[in-house]
């Protein structure tokens, strides 16, 4: 299996898609595996060679238990898998907190990314806008199947799952440690970006849906100001999985942006 070694020798399992020209690294959200962008990689796919990876904790990924787990972490980590691929300049696409250690990378290392594509995320809970009460609620509810019900809700919409009974990549990969999802869910909830984002120098491209209560979509045009000549496109009636159920608009949309 393919791996690469991050600096404290963890090692993370990636795979490679494509045969384009050029390069796109797509990253998943919150304790998800590769798995997440299994519908609309291959949209990708025909046009660049792809590189999708599982973060530390995640799917066939070791586990650690130490606190090594941060969305800045998790760009050092994504770059050690970058250097092992001889992979030097690429195109970025964060969704959900893939989208948060997007920000990481291209502020930390801007000779490493062409173009930057931030779906459905934020700069994080000190300048950024939470999720409300209700939402929280719901998630933390003690019956699981309950719970379970309110995120498939919070990513799709009721005409979607009443038509794609799953199986579902972006609720969370299914075997996942107790302490890797403490871990993975304290290291988005300490994400805090906002005065690195200035920095980024790649042309962006910030995308969310208008009906997303999980990451509010108010979120969007935050990072679209605070990236230098960031653009933002909102989704009409897209909730937090946009990139799965409006593949059709958003797979184009990223296409164009990544392609002129």
């Amino acid at each position: 299996m393919p791996y690469a070694r991050t600096t404290d020798d963890t090692a993370l399992y990636y795979e490679v898609h494509g045969e384009g020209e050029h390069t796109l690294l797509l990253l998943a959200g919150q304790s998800n595996s590769h798995h997440w962008w299994d519908c609309a990689r291959p949209d990708f796919d025909a046009v660049f060679r792809t590189i999708v990876l599982d973060y530390r904790g995640i799917g066939r990924s070791d586990k650690p238990d130490t606190n090594s787990y941060s969305t800045r972490g998790f760009a050092a980590d994504v770059l050690a898998v970058l250097d092992h691929l001889g992979a030097g300049r690429v195109h970025v696409y964060g969704t959900s907190m893939g989208g948060r250690v997007a920000q990481w990378l291209a502020a930390d290392h801007p000779e490493r990314v062409g173009r930057l594509v931030l779906g459905c995320t934020s700069p994080g809970a000190p300048h950024g806008v939470e999720r409300d009460d209700e939402v929280r609620r719901a998630l933390a509810q003690p019956d699981a199947k309950a719970a379970r019900r309110a995120l498939l809700e919070l990513m799709y919409t009721p005409d979607w799952l009443a038509t794609h009974p799953g199986p579902y990549n972006t609720i969370g990969e299914r075997g996942t440690p107790g302490h890797v999802l403490r871990r993975h869910r304290k290291a988005s909830a300490d994400h805090d970006s906002w005065a690195a984002l200035p920095a980024i120098t790649a042309p962006t491209l910030v995308v969310h849906g208008t009906d997303d209560r999980f990451n509010p979509t108010a979120n969007a045009p935050l990072l679209a100001e605070r990236i230098p000549d960031a653009r933002m496109e909102l989704i009409e009636g897209a909730r937090h999985a946009y990139f799965e159920e409006f593949r059709a608009v958003a797979s184009p949309l990223v296409l164009d942006f990544l392609t002129t």
